[in-house]
């Protein structure tokens, strides 16, 4: 349901963005030609090559990488958790340790999990402890570090040169998440892999981009063919990669204009929800952040009321992070930041935000905040 005034309002980019209109015309071409299995050698499958081949050289012009650097997976998920074991088994011989920061993506996370791992804490506003990374990545033992490239949940850019430098000089290859940037802001250089999700950007659901730089020693964890190649058994929905190459060219080009636009509507949010909303707390960095994401959590409110009230206002946001909110468990995140970590609600916005959704979203979250803490009894 909407609000008087305006259609329903999506500010939840930053889960899944709304298709791009070029994606939506190149699937839609796409299906026609790109349906037949590319490994055969007859007509069908001659044009399905082609078009596999013209996607991959977009998506590597596009993040300036080699052709024959680049793999591409069923989801992000599969293309992080595949650098990151992929990575660990072709180090084994230099260590069996992730070095990995407080702030990662669940994906990384679970990942982790299969061996030894050490984590770098963060400061209050998101950023990584640099001295404490540069210590952890130094110690012996350690294969692979991971470092997402900006806060998935409150925006803030990490220093991600500086900590590839030290990278550099332990001789440790450094993995970048980089599902929030992609298409949003520049990924600094000095990364040996990189993953990507095309619903991030504008693309469709279902394609993971997993770069993995030459001389950068990767053995696959999963049973394949070719154990030393990244890449992912099974056939892909070529069409949709297709669509995601097609919406990465066309969301690049117009990346840095709408960093500005949104980045200003962003500056908006936190400087009216700080001050028309009482206790509560804008957080992230105000200044080294995505251009589209701000969070912000509400002292003494539920934060699953808050997003259902927000929704039967016509306001599609979220709280923390998709990947965990279905655990009614705090956010990894901002505890690590040593935040507030309940009653949060994170806003990302797209190339189809107007001025005047986000106006009327700060109109009404004062009152729908106010109300649920008198139905509380705050």
């Amino acid at each position: 349901m909407g609000v008087p005034g305006g259609p329903a309002a999506y500010m939840d980019v930053a889960t899944a963005s709304p298709l791009h209109p070029v994606a939506r015309e190149a699937l839609l071409a796409a299906l026609d030609d790109g349906w037949a299995d590319p490994a055969r050698l007859y007509a069908a499958g001659r044009r399905a090559q082609q078009l596999s081949e013209a996607a991959t050289g977009a998506f590597a012009e596009a993040l300036g990488v080699r052709p024959d650097e680049l793999s591409l997976w069923p989801s992000g998920t599969a293309a992080a958790q595949a650098a990151v074991l992929g990575a660990l088994a072709g180090r084994a011989r230099q260590g069996d340790t992730l070095v990995h920061s407080a702030i990662e993506h669940s994906a990384v996370l679970h990942a982790a999990r299969r061996g030894k791992a050490v984590e770098v804490g963060v400061d209050r506003l998101g950023r990584l402890d640099l001295d404490a990374w540069d210590s952890a990545v130094s110690t012996p033992g350690v294969a692979v570090a991971a470092l997402i490239s900006a806060s998935h949940e409150v925006g803030t850019e990490q220093p991600v040169a500086a900590a590839a430098g030290y990278c550099d000089e332990a001789g440790v290859p450094l993995f970048v998440d980089a599902a929030q940037s992609i298409g949003r802001a520049p990924v600094a250089p000095g990364w040996s892999l990189l993953s990507a999700s095309a619903h991030k950007w504008g693309g469709p659901p279902g394609v993971g981009v997993l770069i993995v730089r030459k001389g950068v020693r990767w053995i696959s964890p999963f049973p394949q063919d070719d154990l030393y190649r990244p890449g992912v058994s099974g056939a892909l929905d070529l069409p949709a990669v297709v669509a995601a190459a097609a919406s990465l060219r066309a969301v690049l080009s117009e990346a840095q204009t709408e960093a500005v636009r949104l980045s200003a509507l962003i500056d908006r949010i936190r400087e009216r929800v700080a001050a028309t909303v009482p206790d509560v707390e804008v957080v992230g960095d105000p200044v080294n952040r995505l251009p589209h994401l701000v969070t912000f959590s509400c002292l003494y409110v539920d934060g699953e009321a808050l997003l259902h009230a927000l929704d039967r206002a016509g306001f599609a946001v979220s709280s923390g992070s998709s990947c965990t909110a279905s655990t009614l468990r705090p956010s990894h995140v901002l505890e690590a930041m040593g935040v507030l970590s309940h009653g949060n609600v994170r806003v990302s916005l797209h190339r189809g935000t107007t001025e005047d959704e986000v106006e009327r979203l700060l109109a009404v979250l004062p009152g729908i905040v106010e109300s649920i803490r008198k139905e509380a009894g705050m």
